[in-house]
Formats: structure tokens, sequence, C-alpha cells
């Protein structure tokens, strides 16, 4: 069994239109899984729903709190792409379980959005990878604590 947690992020932004806010809604995540056929047993649980930039100590605290309360040996969590290697340095202390950390550039809820490649591709790295806390986005694994966004070029690289 893989346990997803979702954090907010991106992935699930909504925009209402151009003069608007965004505000992170539901999660659109068991609707991917569905889409994607996904049959393998898996758990979701909904953390928070906050932008990344919004995160706090306490907030990466809970985080890690649920991966460690969690029996699940496999452990994908989306996660806003501005502080995700902050929250994956957060779980460093946490053995024995692959954690694997994904989000998107563009909403899900989007036309053209990464989030369904990055959410299928964060799963297989999840059942593939051996223990410890990584970042899967766009096609690229980095491990946790090598890894930094490059904003000008709206994709992740190793440091």
């Amino acid at each position: 069994m893989i346990q997803i947690f979702t954090t907010g992020g991106t992935f699930d932004k909504v925009y209402f239109d151009a003069n608007s806010e965004f505000t992170i809604g539901e999660s659109t995540l068991p609707a991917i899984l569905a889409e994607a056929n996904i049959t393998d047993r898996y758990a979701i649980t909904d953390l928070m729903r906050k932008d990344s930039l919004e995160l706090t100590d306490a907030d990466r605290e809970q985080i890690r709190q649920a991966v460690v309360a969690s029996s699940a040996a496999r452990i994908v969590i989306t996660h806003g792409t501005d502080t995700m290697p902050q929250t994956a340095q957060a779980l460093a202390s946490v053995g024995d379980k692959t954690i694997v950390l994904t989000g998107a550039m563009q909403p899900a809820r989007m036309r053209y959005s990464d989030a369904i490649f990055n959410v299928g591709f964060a799963w297989a790295a999840a059942k593939l990878l051996p223990p410890g806390i990584y970042l899967a986005m766009n096609g690229e694994v980095f491990e946790a604590g090598s890894v930094r966004k490059n904003l000008k070029a709206q994709r992740f690289e190793r440091t």
C-alpha cells in the first residue's frame, strides 16, 4: 500500500478569473488516480491546504509526524514546488521509508499541467526506489538535500 499525503500547493490551486486570487481546493488526486487506472492499494490523507510559501516549521513538523505515524513503508506527498526542498529536508530524520514529494508548476485543473505526469512518476518512484527522501518532478528524481527550484527556468536542478 502507498500512503499519499496532500498539503495543497499549485497542484490543487483553483483560479476563478484573472482578477481574483487563488484558493486551494479539494484535491484532484482521487480523480487523477482513477483516470490513471491505479489498482494498487493506497490511502489519501489531506493534511492541509496551503500554498507552500505559507508553510511554517510547525506545518513541516505536522507532515513529518504524519509520515512517522504512518504504517506504510512507501509514501507520496503532494506539495507546492516553492518550498518542497525544505520540507524534504525536514523529513531527513525519518528512516526506513521511501518518501517521494511531488507537485506541479500548473494546477492539475488546468488543461496543460504537469500534475498528472508528476503523480504517475512519483507513484512509480515510490514503488521502485529504496528507502530515502526524494523529489520527483518532470521525469527526474532528486535526493533530498541536493536539489533546488530554478524559478527563472521553472524546473528543479541538482545542487
